[in-house]
């Protein structure tokens, strides 16, 4: 067996394959015997036809990706520990300690003026036509559920129909659905709508436009994200389209303005141009001004979110939230991505989750006991479970406040869509009819969502949004089971020791206790 962490030359992601399945050169990936004659099925194979194509992975804009990269510690490296005394937060009666009297309410902000239902939100879903084509489901069942939902970078660029005088955004239609859908949905001031920028965003004034004329008040400065080391990229498969982005200052490859470019486009020798963003020049004195700037246009609340840099970069974003106070800090770490990243970047650059929330906790409670203002954290990076998200709030605790995740929501919205279409063309197929063949049926939370909303309002929800909304349902009852486990009834009283590292290397690493040492000094204090 090969001791490799990567996957080379062959994925379902760039659609690809060896024409071997046994024998694999783990290094190269190549066929043990590549035959001439072979028509290329694997990446090398197809990159000798299809060139800077086989970059990405595909089908572009029905799909969401993640790295299949193995790291040598990840969060299954870890395991949670449960007590069977007391308990922090409740009375410790078994007839009150009960497992749905959880709180997962979570508060944050320089006011402590965002509240969420539950722990997490989703932390950027941009320009690409999976978030698009998802968004109802996405913005009415993370409204619904009081979570947070990132509109991310690009969306009011990419928006054919938006009006920009003098290199600024003056109205868009997508931004402005984006937006309005969420706000519609919020119910008792849980959640929040947050806009994010990237370099372009910046130069248009996407920020100022959402503060002012969308009435939002969280914004995110965008650094990075997880999945890429570059600016975010999407495919245009439309001429017009194309030149118009490259108008409006993206880099657009190949050039769609060039006229051997256009004459082979027509004619079918590629069939989609790239839309590539700028990377961000990060100098303190301009992220200084640039959170004076937004707050003085009326920003209520200002986020910043990077990706996995390196750890001086890392430093750099904890200490510039810290001195400039931010709300909300979000580390993504290496291997995620809900769009169109360069697939062997996204399997081989970056900082892995635990390595890098792992600095990140160090950072903070270096500036904790200095007395340091601390923003909120949240980290991001492949979360879509409840045992996971107990993890890692347990290792940063008890600054990291929330979790990221896209794919694993998006993927709910998705399903809970399919099915909708599935009842509403009475072909609902057989994996799902056991349930029923109407929503109310099918989708657990159905009843009580409809007495919270009346019928004729639960009538007006997408299946999307039911499907986000119950899967959020099945995450909090997972965490709530987990926390009463440890005797933690709310998640201030979750702690680093509720965790236990079951590898020398991932204590090393995280600085959590190795299984065999934890209650090393109790366990010995009760034996006498």
């Amino acid at each position: 067996m090969s001791n490799t962490l990567s996957k080379m030359n062959h994925s379902a992601a760039t659609l690809t394959k060896n024409r071997t399945t046994d024998s694999i050169v783990p290094t190269s990936g190549l066929c043990v015997t590549c035959v001439d004659g072979c028509i290329g099925m694997c990446e090398v194979g197809k990159s000798a036809y299809r060139g800077h194509e086989v970059l990405y992975p595909q089908p572009f804009g029905v799909i969401t990706t993640a790295a299949e990269k193995t790291y040598p510690v990840d969060y299954s490296h870890f395991n949670i520990m449960g007590t069977a005394v007391g308990a922090h937060g409740i009375e410790a009666d078994s007839n009150k300690a009960v497992f749905p009297a959880v709180d997962l309410e979570v508060r944050f902000g320089h006011d402590k003026g965002l509240k969420y239902r539950y722990p997490w939100h989703i932390p950027g879903i941009g320009s690409t036509d999976v978030a698009k084509n998802n968004w109802d489901g996405l913005a009415i069942g993370s409204a619904l559920a009081g979570t947070g939902l990132t509109i991310g970078e690009n969306v009011a660029g990419m928006d054919n129909e938006a009006v920009i005088k003098n290199g600024r955004v003056v109205d868009t239609v997508d931004l402005k659905r984006r937006v309005k859908l969420y706000q519609d949905n919020q119910r008792d001031g849980y959640g929040a709508i947050i806009v994010q920028a990237n370099v372009e965003d910046s130069h248009l004034g996407v920020l100022e436009y959402a503060i002012q004329e969308l009435k939002v008040e969280c914004v995110e400065m965008k650094w990075g994200q997880g999945a890429k080391d570059i600016g975010g990229e999407v495919k245009i498969d439309d001429l017009k389209k194309a030149q118009l982005l490259h108008e409006r200052g993206y880099v657009v490859l190949p050039d769609p303005t060039d006229p051997a470019i256009i004459k082979a486009f027509e004619h079918g020798a590629f069939k989609a141009f790239e839309r590539h963003s700028r990377v961000g020049m990060v100098e303190e004195e301009a992220f200084a001004a640039r959170v004076k700037q937004l707050r003085e246009v009326g920003a209520k609340y200002v986020f910043l979110k990077t990706g996995a840099y390196r750890p001086a970069d890392l430093a750099r974003a904890i200490l510039f939230a810290s001195r400039y106070k931010l709300d909300l800090l979000t580390v993504d770490a290496a291997g995620g991505g809900t769009g169109m990243s360069p697939w062997r970047m996204m399997n081989e650059w970056g900082v892995p989750p635990v390595h890098l929330h792992s600095l990140l906790y160090q950072y903070a409670k270096r500036l904790d006991e200095r007395g340091d203002y601390l923003p909120a954290l949240a980290v991001a990076g492949g979360f879509s479970f409840e045992d996971q998200i107990y993890k890692a709030l347990a290792l940063g605790a008890p600054y990291v406040k929330l979790v990221g995740m896209a794919r694993a929501p998006i993927a709910a919205a998705m399903v809970g869509k399919t099915i909708g279409r599935t009842i509403d063309a009475r072909q609902v197929p057989v994996y799902v009819s056991r349930f029923g063949s109407s929503k109310d049926d099918i989708f657990v939370t159905a009843v009580e969502l409809r007495e919270k909303l009346s019928d004729a309002v639960f009538e007006k929800v997408p299946t999307g949004a039911l499907g986000l909304y119950t899967y959020y349902e099945r995450l909090g009852q997972g965490l709530r089971q987990l926390m009463a486990g440890s005797r933690k009834f709310a998640l201030p009283y979750l702690e680093r020791n509720d965790i236990a590292a079951l590898t020398r290397e991932a204590s090393e690493i995280s600085g959590i206790r190795y299984v065999m040492d934890v209650d090393l000094e109790e366990a010995d204090a009760i034996l006498g």
